[in-house]
Formats: structure tokens, sequence, C-alpha cells
């Protein structure tokens, strides 16, 4: 760690080769498709390096990547739904629905699949669902990661736990 604060990129690596699965997977949760998460993971992984210098070494430096994960994910998230508003006009509805069920199989191979479950749900209750369910966060430091409402998040947690139920028992 001391060695990638001074500016060591070959251990700055090694940091990024112990902590890359868990960032991703994270992301992937959060934003629920393959290309979004490698690149929130990159992300990542460019402000760690930006901020590497207020890393205090009170806690593991995967300790101090996670609230960073989070920040960036739902970063992203906000930016993209601020492009969104300021492009899309339109009366058609259609194509903000949340995408159908996948399709099911009948072979061997069948059963649930939560991570493509996740990624049917809506972008704020998929964010809550892993925030709460998954990664253990409170709904009052949801609410502040997030900027809604405590209730909001409430809300939004049990919207994403019905729609799990639903996608998940077809």
């Amino acid at each position: 760690m001391r060695r990638a604060q001074a500016g060591d990129r070959p251990a700055f690596e090694q940091l990024y080769r112990d902590n890359v699965g868990r960032v991703y997977a994270l992301c992937f949760r959060m934003a629920g498709t393959a290309d979004l998460a490698e690149e929130l993971a990159q992300d990542v992984f460019v402000r760690a390096w930006q901020k590497l210098g207020s890393f205090r070494g009170e806690s593991a430096f995967s300790s101090w990547l996670h609230p960073l994960t989070v920040n960036v994910a739902l970063s992203e998230r906000r930016s993209r739904r601020r492009r969104v508003a300021r492009i899309v006009t339109t009366d058609d509805l259609t194509a903000f629905e949340r995408p159908g069920p996948p399709a099911r199989s009948d072979g061997p191979a069948a059963g649930f699949d939560l991570e493509r479950a996740l990624a049917t749900l809506p972008p704020g209750a998929r964010a809550v669902f892993v925030l709460h369910d998954v990664e253990g966060y409170k709904h009052e430091e949801i609410a502040e990661l997030t900027g809604v409402a405590t209730g909001t998040s409430k809300a939004q947690l049990h919207r994403a736990r019905k729609l799990l139920r639903e996608a998940l028992t077809r």
C-alpha cells in the first residue's frame, strides 16, 4: 500500500489484481450489465489511484475501496438519469418499462439465475436491493448515498423483493 501511495505502479497493479473481482461483482450487481460493470470497475480503480493519498491505513484497502465503488456506481446512475431526462422527449413510455422475463429453459440447467433476475429490476430498486440485502447498508445510509428519502428506500426494497420473487418463480 505504501509503495502504491508513493507512485509505484506495479504495487498498485497488485492492489488491482487483489480487489478487481469484488469490485466488478458489486458493479455488476449495481449496474445489471457486464459491459457497464467493466466500465464502472475501471472507473473505480482510476478514482482509487487518484485518491490513494487519502487512504490512512486505518482499515483494509478493500474496506476503503467498497464505499468508493458504491459511490462510482451511484454517480453513474445519476448522470445516466440526467442524460436520459435531457435527451428523451416522448409520450411513448414503453421504452422505459422494465424488460420482460428471460426465456425459461426446461432443460437440466433450468432454475433461477439471481444475477439475471437482478438485471431485470428497475435501476432504483436494483440499487437499493443490492445495497440493503447484499451489502448490508441500512435504509438511512442508502437514503444518504442515493439522495432519496428513507421511506423511498424502504419502498424500493419492497418493490425489488416483489419483482425478484415474480422473476424467480416464472
